[in-house]
């Protein structure tokens, strides 16, 4: 080593000392500034350990659980809650202005009037059709919300829009934001419960109940439609009982030591937490689950006694149960397609609504005369809604339409009776629109939650369900 290699490196050395002694009283008095300012402008609405205890949120809620009944496939809004005379006044003329179409090939200018009668409902006067004659008599308890846009015509980016915030594959579901910030009031059953069609799944499958980037344990755990409804959830014959208690026992204390040396590694605490809410789970959800509970009236209430309404009957009360018990959020889903009526929507469409009408109009009547309904909310709709033109002539169904569909909402805070409108065709929402995000917005403040500070930092960026667009509380939608 020369002379002048030690000198260079003795000044380096007396630099970066120096440079220390100056700066550290600096970032010192930084750190103490920043702790001076109070609370940050975005508080942390998760934990850094991550768990699904209850958690207050920031400001007083009015929602505590909500149950969503997603039709897939766009039910259409024209011939079931947003009633346009001048359609049928120009049945089979030529629409005379520009038509958005999603199946261009099968696609026809003929304005289509609906086959079905309406008669209005209740102190606001909500429009219904007779294919639902049972949610005709919920009408003061539900707000039907007639200017719905997603903007995308394709099922699979629309219901990423409607149940993830985004077009998007990838993104955490509703559900999995709600369970992130609040938890659940159960320890024994799931936050998050997805609850599917006998005749499969919706499409984008489970994606529909993906925690996307967020952790594991907020992600839809599947109710099916058939038993066991829960896949997995007993243990066999011969290892039940106190074999089994020994086994998890030490297998707790195995995890426990594991997690204590990885205090860092959130994903494995969350695996942790599942396999000990699934061995809660055991006795918990076998319980919710078991309808034999329940009396003949509600059985017959909710349809069970009858077979287009049995299935779909047996899942809303089973909701009504899980909410009961502390599961924060609850989401039915229609099978694939189910509410798609590109043909046949004259047979199609009766069909699909005789099997949901009586089960949805009992969830919410049941979970009033309980006292529950102030504080869930009760959601129907499906991603899209439907064209006012003929697709398919030589077997008349209807298009999509994400530029103006209807949904309703009962609960929860939300007001009840009918909030914006399409134009005279039913084409666009003309008068105070509502898209997705505003409705999520919406939807997170009467759970107390602000929607651009429910963050969560996901490879150094803070995402959040509205992922920076405009969205709005809208107060009209509020009661």
């Amino acid at each position: 080593m020369t002379f002048y290699d030690s000198q260079r490196r003795s000044t380096r050395r007396h630099f970066l000392a120096s440079s220390m002694m100056r700066g550290g009283p600096l970032a010192l008095a930084c750190m103490i500034a920043e702790h001076a300012n109070g609370e940050p402008k975005k508080p942390q609405m998760g934990t850094h350990g991550f768990d699904l205890k209850p958690k207050t949120p920031p400001i007083a809620p009015r929602a505590t659980a909500m149950i969503s009944m997603f039709m897939q496939g766009g039910p259409s809004q024209i011939d079931l809650l947003d009633p346009k005379p001048l359609l049928n006044k120009m049945h089979l003329q030529k629409f005379p202005g520009k038509i958005k179409y999603d199946n261009a090939a099968q696609a026809s200018s003929k304005i289509f009037g609906s086959p079905w009668k309406f008669k209005k409902y209740g102190e606001h006067g909500t429009d219904v059709s007779e294919l639902l004659p049972h949610f005709s008599t919920i009408t003061d308890d539900a707000l039907v919300i007639r200017s719905m846009q997603t903007g995308v015509n394709n099922h699979g980016q629309s219901i990423h829009a409607m149940n993830g915030g985004r077009p998007l594959k990838g993104r955490p579901a509703l559900g999995s934001w709600l369970t992130y910030a609040l938890g659940a009031e159960s320890q024994s059953l799931p936050a998050y419960i997805a609850m599917t069609d006998p005749q499969g799944l919706p499409v984008e499958g489970v994606l529909n109940w993906s925690n996307g980037w967020l952790p594991s344990l907020f992600q839809g755990t599947v109710i099916r439609p058939v038993e066991p409804r829960i896949l997995n959830l007993q243990p066999p014959p011969h290892l039940d009982g106190e074999i089994q208690e020994n086994y998890l026992a030490m297998l707790a204390s195995l995890n426990k030591r594991h997690a204590q040396r990885r205090a860092g590694e959130h994903e494995l605490q969350a695996r942790i937490a599942n396999y000990e809410l699934a061995e809660r789970m055991q006795f918990a959800a076998d319980e919710a689950t078991d309808l034999s509970r329940e009396s003949k009236t509600m059985h017959e209430m909710y349809g069970i006694n009858q077979p287009e309404t049995k299935e779909f009957g047996e899942r809303c009360l089973i909701a009504r149960r899980l909410i009961e018990r502390g599961v924060r959020f609850v989401q039915l889903f229609t099978k694939n397609q189910y509410w798609d009526h590109h043909g046949a929507i004259v047979k199609g469409l009766p069909a699909s609504c005789r099997k949901i009408d009586k089960p949805a109009a009992a969830l919410v009547k049941d979970l009033k005369q309980r006292g529950l309904l102030d504080t869930t909310v009760v959601h129907w709709g499906g991603e899209m809604g439907r064209l006012p033109v003929i697709q398919n002539e030589a077997n008349i169904g209807r298009d999509h339409n994400t530029d103006g569909f209807s949904m309703w909402v009962a609960g929860g805070g939300f007001r009840a009776g009918i909030y914006g409108a399409t134009d005279e065709f039913g084409h666009h929402a003309v008068a105070d629109t509502v898209n997705h995000f505003d409705y999520h917005a919406t939807l997170l403040h009467l759970f107390g939650i602000d929607a651009e500070h429910l963050t969560y930092e996901q490879n150094g960026r803070e995402q959040t369900l509205i992922d920076g667009q405009p969205a709005k509380v809208i107060e009209g939608l509020l009661a």
